[in-house]
């Protein structure tokens, strides 16, 4: 058997990103909040990850800065992985591999829209209702922050924004 390999997202992986992303979550993505706050707006090649098996792509996660109120941010996502792949720990491999960059990098706070259960391990936790928003609908019992920096939660509130710099 292959090992899985993770790497730095190149300009190269985008389509199959985009094949898997269509695979994982179907036309339905383009209307979630997160997928609208992403819109138009390039992820950190950095803090972007990819899994890969020989030639293929069997999983993905994106780290995008936005601004949470004035501040600074990233939102995760999307972190997604092919199903076959799915329970072999590719996505706990993806998460670790974004949020040391993130940390390493010097950011402070990451947001997502995500499920409680599976992101708590990494270090999310529920935010609390109405403190952060995102444009559109999101349930605001799925939205998750994770401190990248001791204490940094209290510094973030308000609506996300795509970031300009």
């Amino acid at each position: 058997m292959s090992l899985i390999t993770i790497r730095q997202e190149t300009p190269e992986d985008e389509d199959e990103i985009e094949a898997l992303g269509a695979a994982a979550f179907g036309p339905g993505r383009y209307s979630r909040a997160a997928f609208r706050l992403r819109e138009g707006v390039s992820s950190e090649p950095a803090l972007s990850f990819v899994a890969m098996l020989n030639d293929g792509l069997v999983g993905s996660v994106k780290l995008t800065r936005i601004f949470i109120g004035e501040k600074p941010a990233l939102v995760l996502g999307p972190l997604m992985v092919d199903p076959g792949f799915r329970k072999l720990g590719v996505g706990r491999e993806l998460m670790n591999r974004s949020l040391y960059a993130a940390r390493r990098e010097g950011h402070r706070y990451v947001v997502l829209v995500g499920d409680l259960a599976y992101y708590r391990p990494f270090g999310f936790e529920r935010i609390e209702p109405g403190r952060i928003t995102f444009p559109g609908p999101a349930d605001p019992l799925r939205i998750l922050g994770c401190e990248l920096v001791d204490g940094a939660a209290a510094n973030y509130a308000g609506q996300t924004r795509r970031y300009v710099p």
